[in-house]
């Protein structure tokens, strides 16, 4: 496990985020940061597209947080940048419980990450002698990397986990005959990235799918970005009582709290999806108490996605 970069205690922790009145209440008692200024700036240079985000964090001690002692200004210059393998620990550290607490070829799976510069990002601190990874982004195509033993797990670790008959012939459809139209998109960041820099992430991502099918050098290859469906693996918090909840409007509790703004998006648009257990656990707040970390596969089609982003924008920029 590497250590964790020096400067990434200056970066102050805040709780699942989401967007619903509920969890808007659980935010104002339990996060300790606020973005104060936002700004930025795309830099395109001949190796690659550089974009740099320039955050002045506001450091506020939360009243229910006794074990906060930085209350400051924080100035934390991030920038987007391709993968590289000097980014493999950063990256393995953020997926380490990508697929709950399966032991699978993880190692693998992040040398497919970094090894595809043409479309995925990277989000560090800029002049950061650490090297420390704060998010990672990307899209994999699952036909394309189908013989690699870590996709081979993964696709065998999603039909485990889907109980639901209704889902389980489309997730197969997906991962076996159609997957050379799937994208994985894999999304991961330590719980503290600032919300503003998602929208900018989304976008340089899927304008990077766009360009891969015109730029790659072979048709193969602009062939496999031209994703016609996403399936994105992720995690949220969902109440104990979540099922009698969606006939209940007298409880001001929400069914479920999402870790990942997007995620929230990316449900309602999906196709479909189904939950699955996890068996890796976290300790829960006071807010959280009546919740269960609970794991989540959505499939959503590719001609969706630009209303993701029109949404993500207005959900970022509106919150």
């Amino acid at each position: 496990m590497p250590q964790e970069p020096a400067r990434h205690h200056r970066l102050l922790p805040v709780r699942p985020l989401t967007f619903s009145p509920f969890a808007r209440s659980v935010a104002r008692v339990a996060t300790a940061y606020l973005v104060k200024h936002y700004m930025h700036n795309a830099v395109q240079q001949s190796a690659g597209d550089e974009f740099k985000e320039k955050l002045k964090i506001i450091g506020r001690r939360s009243e229910s947080s006794e074990d906060e002692e930085f209350d400051g200004v924080v100035q934390a210059d991030f920038a987007f940048f391709d993968p590289k393998p000097d980014d493999f620990h950063g990256v393995k550290t953020l997926l380490q419980s990508y697929l709950d607490n399966k032991q699978w070829d993880l190692s693998g799976f992040v040398d497919l990450i970094l090894g595809q510069t043409t479309v995925g990002t990277v989000v560090k601190l800029e002049d950061d002698e650490d090297n420390g990874v704060f998010s990672i982004i990307t899209a994999l195509n699952l036909g394309r990397y189908k013989d690699h033993k870590c996709i081979t797990e993964l696709k065998e670790f999603l039909l485990n986990i889907c109980h639901e008959k209704d889902k389980i012939g489309n997730l197969r459809s997906l991962l076996g005959v159609e997957a050379q139209k799937v994208g994985l998109l894999v999304s991961q960041c330590v719980v503290n990235l600032p919300p503003e820099l998602l929208p900018p992430l989304y976008d340089a991502l899927f304008d990077e799918i766009s360009w891969a099918t015109e730029d790659e050098p072979t048709e193969e290859l602009r062939n496999s970005f031209r994703f016609q469906f996403y399936v994105v693996v992720s995690k949220f918090y969902k109440h104990k009582n979540a099922n009698q909840k969606r006939s209940s409007s007298t409880d001001k509790d929400e069914a479920f709290v999402y870790i990942k703004p997007e995620d929230e998006i990316l449900h309602k648009l999906s196709m479909w999806s189904f939950l699955f257990p996890l068996q890796t656990q976290q300790v829960a707040t006071h807010e959280l108490k009546n919740y269960q970390l609970t794991g989540i596969v959505m499939a959503v089609k590719a001609e969706d996605i630009s209303s993701f982003r029109q949404q993500l924008h207005a959900l970022i920029n509106g919150s």
